[in-house]
């Protein structure tokens, strides 16, 4: 008797189980086509501010456009000034870049950590045409340096 109450107990949570996982497998494909839907565009390139990219300065980007808006700014920044942070992702094979306006869920630090003044950065969310503005809502970090042959050799 004992032997056939536990195969019925078995066999109830083998059923109760197995329709708790399909509902949470259905929950699953219905999460990741809304993170789909959410990365609509997707765009890979190098992270750094308008001014620089106007000017094709990629390798050394001045800081202070990144805190004032552009090259040599420090002269009229007074300490406590609002930020003028214009980001922008310059994609090399377009020859352009794309504004960068970031929502809630992206914060400003995160981009300035591991993206910022970055090639190979991704950005993913919605795109506006008519600002030329991709909408981040997620990033990729760019993938850490190769190791050189010569690295420690020297």
């Amino acid at each position: 008797m004992k032997r056939l109450l536990t195969k019925a107990a078995l066999a109830a949570a083998l059923v109760f189980g197995l329709s708790g996982c399909a509902d949470k497998a259905g929950m699953e494909a219905a999460h990741g086509e809304e993170a789909k839907a959410e990365h609509q565009f997707e765009k890979k390139g190098f992270m750094t501010t308008k001014w620089c990219a106007e000017r094709g300065i990629f390798k050394e980007c001045p800081l202070e456009s990144y805190v004032c808006g552009y090259g040599g700014c420090w002269k009229d920044f007074e300490f406590g000034d609002e930020q003028t942070q214009e980001l922008v992702l310059y994609v090399h094979g377009d020859h352009k870049y794309y504004n960068v306006e970031l929502t809630e869920s992206l914060p400003v630090y995160e981009l300035e950590e591991l993206a910022f003044n970055r090639n190979e950065v991704t950005l993913k969310g919605e795109f506006d045409e008519d600002d030329n503005t991709i909408i981040a809502s997620h990033f990729d970090a760019p993938p850490p340096p190769k190791k050189s042959f010569f690295k420690g050799c020297l």
